[in-house]
Parts: C-alpha cells; structure tokens; sequence
C-alpha cells in the first residue's frame, strides 16, 4: 500500500522540484574544454543545454519546421513526441540524435522543462545510447550511430525494452514481448478513442489519462506474461499519460484536453496539427503525474509466473522516491551494462552520470552516485 504522506510528498515533490532557473555547476564549464578531443575516435559529450531564454508560447509548427513523410531508412519509435519532432525537422530527420539536440528540441518544439529534458535525455542515454559517440537512435538499434560499445552494453536505442524511460504498459504501442513496441497500433487507438470518448466527451483530458493509464497496466498484466513495471518505468509511464495533456496540447488553449484528429497525427503520423502552438510555460507532467498516480496507486512490481501473476517488488523505487528512481538506475541498469568500462567508455560514462544528475529536483536532496569515480 502506498501512504497518504507519501502520496502527499510525490506531489509536493513532483510539481515544485523541477526549477526552470537552476544554473550548471562550474565544473561542467572546465571539463567541457579539458582533455577534449573531438576528433572519428574521440567523441566529447558536451554537456546539457540550458533552460530556453523565451519560454512563452510560440507557433511552432511553422514554416522553417514543415512535416515531411519518412524516407527510406529514417528511423522512428515508441514516442510520439519525439516521431513528431523528427518529423518536423526539430531533430534530425533520420531519427539518429544527439543528447543536446534532443533536450533542445523537446524544449524548443514542446517547451519541456530544462530539468525534466535534461533526466530523461541521459536516462535514455545511458541505458539505450552510443556513449562512444555520443549518438542514440529515437527508435531501434542501427549501425548509423557507430560501433556499439563491448557488451553486455546494447546502444539499442530508445525501442530497446526495459532499460530506460520507455517500457511495458504503452498508451498506443504493445508490450515488447509481442515482438513489436514501436509501431503505431490500431487496435490500442481505438481504446485509447473508446476511453476518451467514455470518460472525457471525445477528448483526452486528466479524468481519460488516470483510467486509460490504469487500464494499460491491468492489460499487460493479463496478457504479458513477462510484463515490469519497476523503476524507471513504473514513473516514466505516468509522465507520458500526463504529458500528453501537457505538451500536445495547443498552447493557446485553455482547456487541457487533446482532441482525436490531433492525436492520430501525433500517434500514426508524426505530426503537429496545423496552425499548432506550444505551451505557455516550460512543462514536465508532474503535477498532472501525481494526480493520475493517485487515481490508481499502482506498486511497483512484474508478472513472475505467467500472465495475471503481479507481484510488487519491494527492491524497486516507487514514484514517490524520486532520489531511490535515480538510485536504481544507476546502480542496476547503468553498471549493469557497463560493469568494467575503460578509457574513453570510462570517461564517458562519468561525464554522463554527471548530466543525468543536474535533472534531478533540487527538493530531492538526492545523493550524487560515482559508480566510476570522478574526473
């Protein structure tokens, strides 16, 4: 069971923490210049960009930023907002980023929070990037960024399952374990439809997110024999069902609700609606993350006998310990995949501990972790 001083801390927690006017510790100015060597074998992973200087609305699918349909090759996954902004020209179109032109980009095309972009970037990045060169793949693992590190490292990209932000549980996309969690599925539309229709009068508003969230998780739980639902995944989901009222949303409006026709060109196409502007102040869903947690209190837990075999796992952080989520990936999934790093790997992977950092909430108090030392 989760407490209701707990519950009462994941909000306060979740909606003040993130600050839009944090500035970046000095050492990240020295070491972006120290031992630096940007040359096919050297990749330097400068570090995160700052919050945006206007951070207003503003029209945003505009003409310097036209959709364009995919090409051959281009690459796309399990996020719509990030499909989206590659599609716009916001990343790079083939799908293949950097971890600064992400956070601009979800800060530029949707006004995210700087704090808010700069942790789930490097979540992202450490656990499905290329921290050899400093490239990561917004969808499945391709050769276009580079020789991956040795494994059991996977640099599989943001389609990789269960390592990261992205996971089982999907509002729009199936569970991994049915061999596809990328694609835009059809039949998960039309209840994500059916629950908007049922509970928010044809749109998506909080009311539709908190029950289509719980929905989600009771679906993968019957029919996921291998579903997790464990940190980070067990926050991360509740972040997207509130982002989607927070960031899809036109700017101008002053209802948060998302209409269908809007949501099936983000979902399906990749694409702004028209005219379309983002939100007046920098966002993150955290505020709206609680209030859909809360809903339905879900612990953090997997199937472990078979479909409808939930069972908590008491190891797992919980959404209202955001320090224990920061914790548990560095700890679990980061060493995990890089347990005896050398060299330039090594040196890579504290530099991007070092920005995964500076998204943690201030309010947190969360320990710095040096799992690798310091440089």
């Amino acid at each position: 069971m989760v407490s209701s001083k707990s519950l009462t801390l994941t909000v306060a927690l979740l909606a003040t923490s993130f600050s839009t006017t944090s500035a970046f510790p000095e050492y990240l100015q020295a070491a972006q210049v120290t031992g630096r060597q940007d040359d096919a074998t050297d990749v330097y992973p400068d570090p995160p960009p700052g919050p945006l200087v206007s951070d207003g609305t503003k029209l945003v699918n505009d003409a310097a930023h036209p959709w364009q349909p995919l090409r051959d090759g281009d690459i796309r996954g399990p996020c719509p907002a990030l499909n989206t902004l590659a599609s716009h020209g916001y990343l790079p179109r083939n799908g293949v980023v950097t971890p600064v032109q992400l956070i601009n980009a979800v800060q530029e095309g949707f006004n995210m929070e700087n704090k808010a972009a700069i942790f789930v970037t490097y979540a992202g990045m450490l656990a499905d990037g290329n921290l050899l060169t400093n490239l990561i793949s917004i969808g499945g693992k391709t050769e276009e960024t580079g020789p991956s590190p040795p494994a059991p490292a996977l640099a599989g990209g943001l389609s990789q399952a269960g390592l990261g932000v992205e996971g089982d549980a999907s509002l729009i996309r199936g569970d991994a374990a049915f061999g596809d969690n990328h694609s835009f599925n059809e039949t998960l539309f039309e209840e994500f439809k059916d629950f908007s229709n049922r509970f928010g009068g044809g749109y998506y508003n909080l009311t539709v997110a908190a029950e289509y969230r719980w929905h989600s998780i009771q679906r993968s739980i019957a029919t996921n024999p291998n579903f997790t639902f464990v940190a980070p995944r067990c926050v991360t989901a509740y972040s997207e069902s509130a982002l989607i009222i927070d960031a899809l949303v036109d700017g101008r409006s002053t209802e948060r609700k998302l209409d269908m026709d809007a949501a099936l060109g983000y979902f399906r196409d990749y694409k702004m609606p028209t005219d379309f502007y983002r939100a007046p102040q920098p966002v993150g869903g955290n505020e709206l993350a609680a209030q859909i947690f809360m809903a339905h209190p879900t612990v953090p837990g997997k199937n472990t006998a078979g479909v409808n075999s939930y069972t908590p796992d008491p190891t797992s952080a919980t959404i209202a310990d955001f320090c224990g989520v920061y914790s548990n990936f560095v700890n679990r999934t980061v060493q995990g995949l890089y347990p005896n790093p050398t060299g330039i790997l090594k040196r890579n992977l504290i530099l991007n501990l070092e920005y995964i950092y500076l998204g943690t909430p201030s309010a947190a108090g969360c320990e710095q972790l040096f799992p690798y030392g310091q440089l």
